[in-house]
């Protein structure tokens, strides 16, 4: 009988002190989480809305509850600030770096596709087009709509980041490590092949950088997205997400260059987090959308699009796990 009170009493303190340790890992958390907010919010809070950002429901695909939970993210790149401080003012006229970001519901990888500004598309009520024209012709909705189009998934989040944002991040992350393709020099700064590391206003040149090349926007782009590569590597180093003032300090240095859509919150991007942490490099796939080389309509130098390979990427873009996705090489 003692024996039996005796054991009693020890589970009731085991449990006890198990709910405890429970309880204190469950306060820790909220005090990280509420640390986080506290420190970050600040900058989030300079980052500007676009307050339409989305096309009209019924302009755009059905959403398909059996398709999982992938996450697609357009990326607008702005070469200036207006003189108004709105990177959203002239924007048709300023952005020349358009990507899709595309997470799997596996989130077993991170694929990002180029759209070349001069892609001869159907802009919705506009007919054939270069894709950059949709921002001229409709601002934000009207190219989410031109790439819900192209891709035939909707796009989740918007980011628009003027290059002064590109500068300041590579310098808050230490530079910004990646392969070069072909060696080149443009602005006094000299890009051997192989790896480099690029900051400030070296970085924002080399992203920049279109005249040294025969093919032109073609290696931009991919230079483009080897800086992107960089980046995120850069960004998910343990260094960085173990250390909260780290994080904040990254916000703060980009978040005066960065509009969003309002889907884009600080409880969505910190959701996707611990996910994409668990990737390496090899995981973060780059690619330009299939094209079939460069021609003239009327007076203008287009690109015309592949759309087959396109074909190839919805189904893609559609699969639950995109690990044994290889795009088509591009030269």
């Amino acid at each position: 009988m003692t024996a039996d009170i005796g054991t009693g009493k020890q589970r009731h303190i085991g449990r006890w002190i198990a709910v405890s340790i429970v309880g204190v890992i469950v306060l820790a958390l909220l005090a990280a989480i509420g640390w986080y907010f506290l420190r970050i919010a600040p900058s989030v809070e300079q980052t500007e809305s676009i307050e339409t950002a989305f096309p009209e429901e019924s302009l755009r695909p059905t959403e398909d509850p059996e398709a999982g939970d992938a996450v697609n993210i357009l990326l607008l790149g702005s070469d200036s600030r207006a003189q108004d401080g709105s990177l959203l003012t002239d924007l048709g006229d300023r952005a020349d770096t358009i990507l899709v970001a595309h997470i799997p519901p596996d989130r077993g990888t991170v694929q990002i596709m180029s759209i070349m500004r001069d892609s001869w598309v159907e802009v919705p009520g506009h007919g054939m087009s270069k894709v950059n024209a949709a921002l001229s012709l409709g601002g934000v909705p009207l190219m989410v709509q031109t790439v819900e189009s192209i891709i035939e998934q909707r796009i989740d989040h918007i980011a628009v980041i003027d290059f002064d944002g590109f500068e300041n991040l590579t310098t808050a992350l230490g530079g910004v490590t990646l392969t070069n393709d072909i060696a080149f020099s443009y602005y006094g700064y000299d890009y051997p092949a192989g790896e480099i590391t690029v900051e400030g206003e070296e970085a924002l040149i080399y992203v920049r950088a279109r005249y040294p090349f025969s093919d032109g926007d073609y290696q931009r782009v991919y230079n483009q997205r080897a800086f992107l590569r960089g980046v995120f590597q850069q960004l998910m180093t343990r260094e960085n997400l173990t250390n909260p003032d780290r994080v904040a300090d990254i916000f703060a240095a980009v978040a005066p260059y960065v509009a969003t859509s309002d889907t884009f919150t600080l409880p969505v991007v910190l959701g996707l987090a611990p996910s994409i942490a668990q990737l390496d490099g090899s995981d973060i796939r780059t690619f330009t959308m299939p094209t079939l080389g460069t021609g003239m309509e009327g007076s203008q130098s287009v690109v015309y699009v592949n759309w087959d390979g396109v074909e190839q990427i919805r189904a893609a873009f559609a699969e639950e796990s995109m690990d044994a996705f290889e795009p088509a090489p591009e030269r």
